[in-house]
């Protein structure tokens, strides 16, 4: 799935996405009505509304955030090794699984390198002005106070890289979203949990379960709180988007448009073009038969938000449509239903840079080649997850050390990225599929 955020309430009634977007319009309208009625006040209306911001929306808004920070660290662990484990079964799987383990990260590194160089190149989140720049600054002083100081400590590519592999990872998960930990924070918790991972599926099967059962359970636990957490998004978003409007005004808006139009190029060009080319070099089939192939796939994904929920048109329509092995087929679409989660890994990407720019943050190479390794660990790490782009983008900001609450500013427009980036990983499962199929032949035939 691509991080929706349907759950149980959305089931009758409105949907939680429809609630959450009603919840970014009403907080984005009346920030927006605030921020023009006290322009023509003078300063004493400005301070009465930055007080009130300060006072009660934030806080409400950041009730959510923390919901939300409390599980990242568990999540992450979880959710990754368990990804692992399931996509990395060199010893029953063999040539199989290291294939598909191979093209996943080929794809996601792709991904994630496309997203980062638009939002390099469009730079959406710079159409704020510097004014209303410096105001979100004040806004949230006192994580700006540790973006400025973290800048001033940042490290060599060389250290970057080494601090990938933790000395104490225990030491790095307490510290990671507080900035204390001292060497990468989540990063290497991410590493340990990726080595982890492999590590299970190498020891004897009956010593692996019961400790992949322990991780079943405390990845379901959290799951039940972040569906609590997402229960209150709405709420937490109106808060959120009142105290940012209210403070930028319109411009809030075209930096937000620049955003969802760079999201979607990106995404565009992932599928079109990447895709494209390992069908036609890998699997050696014409693209556009390919496409015109998987048509229904590509509408449903879109249709439903869940990879999970496509996952029974993907098996048909790659049998009966593009005559794939059906053992390469099954296992292929099944581990990436869960752990390919390429076009989730470029929304990642371009979603950190997007928020560093509105926060005026300029990251260097090594803080961007950070956000560079996250993203594709977490494009294994968010599978299955409702709502789970969302922590592991906030862990992100992070560990960069651009404030976190501004997570607020993108949830609004997330239904249609959301679907959209949901089409690309659903798309790029058939297109490792046809590809691992296409390698297998090949092998057969040396």
């Amino acid at each position: 799935m691509g991080g929706s955020l349907e759950d149980s309430a959305g089931k009758s009634g409105l949907g939680l996405h429809w609630k959450i977007l009603i919840g970014m319009a009403f907080g984005a309208l009346t920030g927006i009505a605030c921020n023009v009625f006290v322009q023509g006040q003078g300063p004493e209306a400005v301070a009465k509304l930055k007080w009130f911001t300060e006072t009660f929306t934030f806080p409400i808004g950041n009730v959510f955030l923390r919901l939300i920070f409390m599980v990242v660290v568990p999540l992450v662990f979880c959710a990754l090794t368990l990804g692992v484990a399931e996509i990395g079964d060199v010893r029953k799987l063999g040539r199989l699984g290291m294939r598909t383990l191979v093209m996943t990260l080929i794809f996601s590194t792709a991904s994630v390198l496309i997203g980062l160089a638009i939002a390099n190149i469009l730079k959406p989140g710079s159409l704020i002005s510097e004014s209303s720049r410096e105001m979100l600054k004040l806004q949230y002083s006192e994580a700006a106070d540790k973006s400025i100081s973290s800048a001033s400590k940042a490290k060599s590519v060389t250290e970057t890289i080494l601090d990938i592999i933790p000395k104490n990872p225990l030491q790095e998960a307490v510290g990671a979203l507080d900035g204390s930990s001292p060497g990468s924070g989540m990063l290497g918790v991410m590493f340990f949990s990726l080595c982890f991972g492999i590590a299970l599926t190498i020891i004897p099967a009956e010593r692996s379960a019961p400790v992949l059962d322990v991780l079943r359970g405390v990845y379901d636990a959290v799951m039940v709180i972040i569906s609590a957490a997402m229960k209150f998004a709405p709420i937490g978003v109106a808060a959120l988007v009142f105290s940012i409007s209210a403070a930028l005004g319109l411009q809030f808006f075209l930096a937000l448009s620049g955003y969802v139009l760079s999201v979607l190029t990106g995404l565009g060009i992932h599928m079109l073009v990447v895709y494209s080319l390992a069908v036609w070099l890998i699997a050696g089939r014409s693209p556009l038969k390919f496409f015109q192939d998987i048509l229904e796939v590509i509408l449903t994904a879109f249709a439903t938000s869940s990879s999970n929920a496509t996952l029974p048109t993907s098996l048909r329509v790659v049998e009966e449509k593009l005559k794939l092995d059906p053992k390469v087929g099954r296992f292929v679409l099944t581990i990436g239903s869960t752990a390919n989660q390429n076009g989730t890994a470029l929304y990642e990407g371009m979603t950190v840079l997007f928020l560093a720019q509105v926060f005026g943050r300029d990251l260097d190479i090594a803080q961007q080649l950070t956000v560079v390794l996250l993203s594709i660990l977490a494009g294994v790490g968010t599978a299955g997850v409702p709502g789970g782009s969302l922590p592991l983008v906030v862990l992100v900001l992070q560990t960069i050390q651009v404030p976190a609450e501004g997570i607020g500013i993108i949830m609004g427009v997330d239904r249609l990225l959301d679907m959209s980036r949901t089409t690309v990983n659903v798309v790029g499962d058939v297109a490792i599929a046809a590809c691992v199929d296409g390698w297998e032949k090949g092998s057969d035939t040396l």
